[in-house]
């Protein structure tokens, strides 16, 4: 009986120590995936480059767009946008690589930091809209 219980007890350790470095392997994920992905056109502080690069900060356009995020994310965009009442026409590539749950947290960091408080994506709504995105 004591064994089991010794057993069971370090059984409990090990999957919350699992469990903790899984979580902690994603805490911060959206921020690092916006480094290496996004910052060198819309700026560390999500202020792009005026005229030319839109912003992410404070920006009507990651709200208005919500459903389309997704897939402009993974496909890129090559066509005017609106964004806070200015036109850009500036080619932006996709980032194709991104998984589901990556791009959740990227897009979750964007729509929480640079100013901007928009609800926030569950996986489940990402895997779905990527799901629909147009084939390229």
């Amino acid at each position: 009986m004591r064994r089991n219980r010794s057993i069971a007890v370090v059984a409990g350790f090990f999957a919350l120590a699992t469990l903790t470095q899984c979580f902690t392997e994603k805490q911060n994920q959206g921020q690092r995936l916006y480094t290496a992905n996004c910052a060198s056109c819309h700026m560390e502080d999500g202020t792009g480059l005026r005229g030319v690069i839109p912003p992410l900060a404070q920006s009507d356009y990651i709200q208005k767009h919500r459903t389309q995020l997704p897939c402009l994310v993974r496909h890129g965009i090559n066509r005017p946008i609106v964004v806070n009442g200015q036109e850009y026409n500036q080619e932006m590539p996709g980032v194709e690589a991104l998984r589901a749950d990556e791009m959740t947290n990227l897009l979750n960091y964007i729509q929480t930091n640079f100013g901007n408080s928009n609800e926030r994506y569950t996986m489940q709504q990402v895997a779905e809209l990527l799901d629909r995105c147009p084939s390229h």
